[in-house]
């Protein structure tokens, strides 16, 4: 009699058989990727000329200046209070305009909140084009416009914060949790009644904090456009940097990095009183 052959005994000698399948060779790919960011790497620093003996060379040239910069006067302090005030008012304002006027157009720049297409095509459209503009460029035709002072940097600021805060805050709504609106738009409700009642209490937290942040970035926004005669900070940067007088400067730069300490306590602060 032929033996019986044991189930699965065929399967055992099959060549291969309960081998682990080899992995992919990704390597080629990722050499090919790191060849390409070498040589756009190589093409910028050609294209840009940098030289790195002429750094070396020229380094000699900024001792003066790093020392200077590592010995603030602080006897400088009284006349920079007025700037700083001036920096802090700007911020805020802009921040308060730019904020309270960015949300509503949060949610018609959202596909989850506004249905009608042609409309949120423009509102995303005019958003890109006024987020394109650098702070600076605005700051600049708003000097001309209705000429140097803190008006012209608040005016910059609201532009700026609101093509930052209406794309943080309608892509944080495009990610949001749709049940709560889905059921008040099958209730009977309007889109606006079921944006207001869903949509809007699932990004208040995400809201603040990004309103926080953009004060943040005022605060260092303001000193450059400053320098364009946009009033704050950055116009006593201008003028002590004119004179050389890198002392008074160092000042000033320590003073900007104060706030954006406690501004950056506030906001860890905040995040964690939203998040409980």
């Amino acid at each position: 009699m032929s033996a019986v052959a044991a189930p699965g005994a065929s399967a055992a000698r099959l060549p291969g058989a309960g081998a682990r399948p080899s992995r992919p060779r990704r390597w080629p790919a990722r050499v090919v990727v790191l060849a390409v960011l070498v040589a756009i790497t190589a093409w910028s620093w050609v294209a840009v000329d940098v030289d790195l003996a002429v750094i070396a060379h020229n380094f000699s040239n900024a001792q003066n200046t790093l020392v200077q910069l590592f010995q603030p006067d602080y006897s400088f302090f009284g006349e920079t209070l007025q700037p700083l005030l001036e920096t802090i008012q700007m911020a805020v304002i802009g921040t308060a305009v730019g904020c309270a006027v960015s949300l509503p157009l949060s949610f018609l720049a959202s596909r989850a909140t506004n249905p009608n297409g042609p409309l949120l095509g423009f509102v995303r459209t005019v958003m890109n084009v006024v987020r394109s503009i650098p702070d600076l460029l605005y700051a600049s035709i708003f000097v001309t416009v209705v000429g140097t002072g803190a008006l012209s940097g608040v005016l910059s600021l609201f532009l700026f914060n609101l093509g930052i805060m209406v794309k943080l805050i309608s892509e944080a709504l495009d990610g949001v949790d749709r049940g709560g609106q889905e059921a008040a738009l099958a209730s009977g409700a309007t889109w606006l009644q079921a944006d207001r009642a869903a949509m809007l209490p699932e990004v208040a937290p995400q809201y603040v904090s990004q309103t926080i942040y953009v004060l943040e970035l005022n605060i260092r926004a303001s000193t450059v456009i400053g320098l364009v005669g946009a009033g704050g900070l950055g116009m006593l940067i201008d003028r002590v940097r004119t004179f050389y007088q890198y002392h008074y400067l160092s000042l000033v730069i320590l003073e900007i990095l104060v706030l954006v300490l406690l501004l950056e306590l506030l906001s860890s602060a905040v995040r964690k009183r939203l998040v409980r």
